[in-house]
């Protein structure tokens, strides 16, 4: 009498509610808002027969674009219209409760999973048909994503084989790739998020049988599980499905560390994995809310469900977007944020096709997967003015030294003229190691991206470049200190220590403090690039800030250097005037590449959605440094070159020159206490 009582009491429902399920696969279509369109103005309207709900539009570009949908055919009653065979039920359930009927909202109730318990308590099976033969409209999707959620609040006591076979049917029903689309227009943009979660969950409470097991393999979700303990090796399982329509499918591999088993009981523990190919594209959705410039997932989105007492794991994912300038961002889904975590994950290994990554365990964070790394500016002319600028500038940073040194014993005779050049060597030979440290970070990206290589290049790179600057600071400094300072002359020793300590003693102290800081918190690097972060920890401040403070001193160096130089002394005539002049342009023209001015246009590349020109511009004049040194530093200086001719004749000729030189140098006060300079050298053109 039971069965028959409740038959006719859901056919009374079905005549009630007129809801019959349909069965039709084709896609709903609608009358969208007509009508004159403005801006930001909204419409709506009521879905098809047999759907309840609305669907939203906006007005976009003076056109009406569908915005939300809530058209569901699914509601507690039609999950079971079709229980009307009585077989299906079981003998001794009690009546259905009249409140668990909901003729507006097609969302479950709690009494949904009294029902399923009472119907089919062994695997929930009776639900699958319906849900299966239903149209995956958005409306229906956020309806079986609380079906799902309310399954495992409530029913998750006692999880078997049959069960989460069942359970994962509903969820593959709702991640097929056709489906992914109608996502988007789901008001609740946390669905995605909680459909993870109660799987998650679900799973979580599941107790594996034997030692390697395929529990559920559909396919937009896999499900495997092993036994695991304190005396097994290394441990691992791999997933391969398929994201598009191609033959090939996308791997996924978890693997559990010897050193993470170490810290398990003897007794077995369990290890379960799931695997999702086209949940990504739904968490991106989620997530659009919250990022101005949303990445894309370029693999699996994997879960894994662990013991407590481990704490890391390591994944293997192959990239869906196998484009050679793709880089990848290992990243953990935050179930409490509801958002990518980039810091708990470090990426140990990214190739052209697979990445490999080093991740944090906790509750919650359970899911992991690969993003594509920022927009980047990315264009050949770039890469043409790198590789030209660089392999010019190394040249000529070697042509430099060897310069230098042919002509030091020449060119370096005073107390200035001599920290003049300790300057320019120092200068040639931190840019020219920086250039060598960026050329192994770059070949090296290409290849893979091992984590601690990685920091070591990026240190190294960090502190010779700062060192640059730092050299280029004192180079200043002793400009002023030469312009300005006539009496009681520093001891040579004195000003190399001061030099030393200033060109590599502060980079030295700012690299190691910016590894200290970010590298507890994987924040020191750039994802895909062994080079400072930017997006996370701003740790390229360490290096922006100093550069450019040192840029702006040595603007404040060129402008005390051409009023100093403006100044003649009594009885000049019109001639000095011009002399003075000309020598004002060569230190302007001298000093503007030479002290780094040019980084300044460093600035305009850190702010997003630069044009390309800044960066051409930047890379152009950077890569070229080394050349800028050559011309300006020892080429167009007169002494240099006189020094030159000097080596290249006889040895006769250079005996006489020498003794020349020593002989006015004597007589113009150099080597005498407290002797005064030449305006030449006092500026540094020595």
């Amino acid at each position: 009498m039971k069965s028959q009582a409740i038959t006719i009491y859901c056919l009374m429902l079905y005549l009630a509610t007129e809801c019959s399920h349909p069965r039709s696969k084709t896609h709903i279509k609608v009358k969208k808002c007509h009508g004159p369109c403005t801006t930001s103005s909204n419409c709506s309207q009521p879905c098809v027969q047999h759907f309840r709900g609305e669907i939203g539009f906006i007005c976009n570009g003076n056109k009406w674009q569908k915005s939300t949908e809530t058209c569901t055919s699914l509601s507690v009653e039609t999950l079971f219209m079709d229980l009307n065979n009585t077989s299906r039920f079981s003998v001794a359930a009690p009546f259905i409760p009249l409140h668990i009927v909901d003729y507006q909202a097609p969302e479950p109730i709690e009494s949904v999973a009294q029902v399923i318990q009472m119907n089919c308590p062994l695997d929930y099976a009776c639900i699958i048909d319906v849900v299966k033969s239903s149209e995956a409209t958005s409306g229906n999707i956020a309806f079986i994503v609380k079906l799902l959620k309310n399954i495992s609040t409530h029913l998750s006591d006692n999880v078997t084989q049959e069960k989460m076979k069942s359970y994962f049917k509903v969820a593959n029903h709702i991640l097929d790739k056709a489906v992914i689309p109608n996502w988007a227009f789901i008001p609740d943009k946390n669905a995605g998020s909680d459909l993870l979660q109660s799987v998650n969950w679900f799973a979580r409470r599941f107790r594996i049988q034997n030692e390697l097991e395929h529990i559920t393999d559909e396919l937009f979700i896999q499900t495997k599980g092993l036994h695991i303990n304190h005396n097994t090796s290394e441990r691992s399982f791999s997933f391969s499905m398929n994201v598009s329509n191609t033959t090939e499918g996308i791997l996924g591999m978890i693997e559990v560390p010897r050193q993470e088993l170490w810290k398990l009981p003897p007794n077995a523990s369990e290890a379960i994995g799931i695997a999702f190919p086209t949940l990504g594209a739904v968490l991106k959705e989620a997530h659009l809310q919250n990022a101005s410039l949303p990445r894309q997932v370029n693999g699996l989105v994997v879960s894994v469900i662990l013991p407590e007492r481990l704490k890391q794991i390591l994944f293997t994912f192959e990239k869906i977007n196998k484009s050679r300038n793709t880089r990848a961002q290992c990243v953990g889904w935050h179930s409490r944020k509801r958002r990518w975590d980039e810091n708990v994950c470090e990426t140990t290994l990214d190739t052209a096709s697979k990445v490999k990554c080093w991740c944090n365990y906790t509750n919650v964070l359970m899911s992991f997967s690969i993003l594509m790394s920022p927009m980047s500016v990315d264009n050949k002319v770039l890469d043409y003015i790198t590789c030209i600028g660089l392999s010019v500038s190394i040249l000529s940073l070697i042509v430099c030294l060897i310069i230098e040194a042919t002509v030091w014993s020449r060119v370096v005779v005073t107390e200035i003229s001599y920290m003049r050049h300790v300057c320019i060597v120092n200068i040639a030979v931190s840019l020219l190691t920086a250039n060598v440290w960026f050329i192994l970070g770059s070949n090296f990206n290409k290849k893979a991206q091992n984590y601690n290589w990685c920091v070591v290049v990026t240190f190294f790179s960090h502190f010779f470049y700062l060192s640059l600057f730092f050299w280029m600071l004192f180079q200043a400094l002793l400009i002023v200190y030469g312009l300005l300072v006539v009496f009681r002359r520093m001891m040579k020793s004195c000003m190399m220590a001061i030099g030393f300590a200033i060109g590599y003693g502060c980079p030295l102290v700012i690299a190691v403090t910016t590894v200290a800081i970010t590298v507890p918190g994987k924040g020191y690097m750039r994802h895909g690039a062994c080079w400072l972060n930017w997006d996370n920890t701003k740790a390229l401040l360490a290096f922006a800030i100093p550069a450019l403070l040192i840029v702006a001193v040595n603007l404040v160096v060129v402008l005390v250097v051409a009023v100093n130089t403006q100044r003649p002394s009594i009885g000049s005539s019109r001639s000095q005037d011009v002399a003075i002049i000309i020598r004002i342009s060569k230190n302007v023209a001298t000093l503007t590449p030479l002290l780094g001015l040019t980084w300044g246009f460093g600035i305009a590349t850190l702010i997003e959605g630069t044009s390309l020109i800044f960066h051409i511009i930047f890379a152009l004049l950077n890569a070229f440094q080394g050349f800028f040194i050559l011309l300006f530093g020892t080429i167009i200086d007169h002494k240099i070159r006189d020094a030159l001719r000097m080596r290249m004749s006889s040895p006769k000729g250079r005996s006489k020159a020498a003794e020349e030189e020593s002989e006015g140098l004597r007589s113009s006060g150099w080597h005498h206490a407290g002797g005064a300079t030449s305006s030449e050298d006092r500026t540094g053109n020595s």
